[in-house]
């Protein structure tokens, strides 16, 4: 590949990028003050405390159906590592109980939306 060719491919690659990644625009922005993961065009905001774990699910802006939606979810700090079942709750899927949610804890959700396949989303706790 000579330089005039990199140069293309290299200018084309970064344009998609950020052209990608403003597309999302107010959608990548917490909505209740949680920290937001974008997969596949649908923003998941997870609000963590040391009391309650919810999960808000949106399509372009849009609150998704949580009816029959379920979610895994697994926090690991340091050496710990606990699961927690989301269940929906209202708009979001959610659980209560008592959570390592310091910041910096590392968040992996297995979301199942009803008629859609398991997707795995990731977060770092502020």
């Amino acid at each position: 590949m000579n330089i005039k060719q990199f140069l293309s491919v290299s200018a084309l690659a970064l344009g998609t990028t950020a052209f990608a990644a403003g597309s999302h625009g107010d959608e990548a922005k917490p909505r209740h003050g949680g920290v937001v993961t974008v997969v596949k065009d649908v923003s998941y905001e997870l609000v963590a405390s040391k009391q309650s774990m919810s999960l808000h699910v949106s399509d372009h802006g849009k609150v998704q159906d949580l009816n029959g939606a379920t979610a895994k979810l697994t926090l690991l700090s340091g050496s710990s590592k606990q699961e927690v079942d989301l269940l929906p709750n209202g708009s979001a899927l959610a659980a209560t109980g008592t959570f390592s949610a310091d910041a910096g804890t590392k968040a992996v959700a297995q979301v199942t939306l009803k008629g859609k396949p398991v997707q795995s989303v990731r977060f770092t706790l502020k």
